[in-house]
């Protein structure tokens, strides 16, 4: 432990120069004092570490002076294509392999490009969460990581519906969709896809599994993802729209879904009304949902949510007309 943080104390005095007792503390999450006892040891050990007096002294090495300490282990390496999404590698456990990562690379570059890290993560940021959304850390998470990065096989207990099941899944990935996590893993010959928040146990065990080399993560959530969206589309509507309620269409209900049905609509009718025919998750979703359009929009079927739209229409004008 004390040996991987006098190699992070010499990176980090290497890529910034000179550091303040204070910030190297901050950094390294230690006392003030250990930071003393640290650099002394340095010291003894032949790095070149001396401290500068004075207001804004602190520590730096000798100029000219590099380590080759600067190699970077697996899980650095692999942590370190994350490192534009913090707070995924955090809720991961993989924060201080990507800090490792980070460093290293920052003490490996010339002078002149040490601010490169710094400027980059002025000009892009990745905020995965949806809006007006909480994001949280399924508890089990850690553990599927592991697992995941490991290439090592799971015992879970998995919650559907009112049951649990139990499995033994080759766990391929972890996926970060809209704030919501999501394990892709091999069980009885088939990839599935798995909300973490729904494992109620995660046990990594000692034998790994082999990967099929031809799995696409990519191409796999993709599909996957489309597959999703049509599956919950289970009902239908037919709305007969404005242009403007045409235009809005694909704002208030599934965006796939409602460009589909204007392609395949029949050419507008002489009030340059278009009528389509809508997929939805349910009727009450699309009674929510096609209140938007407001008059741009007239549901023709089914019958049962027309009288449902009427009768919002009614209220709604005796509110106006008060």
């Amino acid at each position: 432990m004390r040996a991987a943080r006098l190699i992070h104390l010499v990176l980090l005095l290497q890529s910034h120069g000179s550091m303040t007792s204070a910030e190297l503390a901050g950094a390294l999450e230690v006392s003030e004092r250990t930071v003393g006892r640290d650099v002394l040891a340095l010291s003894e050990a032949g790095v070149p570490v001396y401290a500068e007096r004075g207001r804004a002294g602190g520590y730096r090495l000798v100029d000219g002076y590099r380590t080759r300490l600067t190699g970077l282990a697996r899980a650095e390496a692999e942590a370190l294509f994350l490192s534009g999404v913090p707070a995924a590698l955090e809720a991961m456990g993989l924060h201080d392999a990507g800090s490792a990562a980070r460093l290293k690379v920052a003490a490996a570059l010339l002078p002149e490009l040490r601010d490169a890290p710094r400027t980059a993560a002025q000009r892009f940021h990745l905020d995965a969460p949806g809006w007006w959304q909480e994001p949280a850390t399924p508890p089990l998470l850690p553990a599927l990581a592991e697992a995941v990065w490991g290439d090592r096989r799971l015992r879970a207990r998995y919650r559907r519906a009112d049951t649990e099941v139990e499995r033994e899944l080759d766990p391929y990935a972890l996926v970060l969709k809209a704030g919501v996590w999501y394990a892709v893993a091999r069980t009885e010959g088939d990839v599935r896809v798995y909300r973490v928040d729904r494992f109620s146990a995660a046990d990594v065990l000692p034998e790994g599994f082999a990967r099929d080399p031809g799995f696409d993560l990519p191409a796999f959530w993709q599909a996957r993802a489309a597959e999703f969206a049509r599956s919950v589309l289970r009902a239908e509507v037919v709305l007969r729209l404005t242009p403007e309620g045409a235009r809005h269409l694909p704002y208030v209900a599934d965006t796939a879904a409602a460009r589909e049905a204007l392609d395949a609509a029949a050419p507008p009718d002489a009030d340059g009304r278009v009528t389509v025919t809508l997929p939805v998750e349910s009727l009450d979703v699309a009674y929510h949902q096609l209140l938007a359009l407001g008059p741009e929009a007239e549901l023709l079927s089914p019958a049962p949510l027309r009288a449902r739209f009427a009768r919002a229409a009614r209220t709604m004008a005796a509110a106006y007309d008060g």
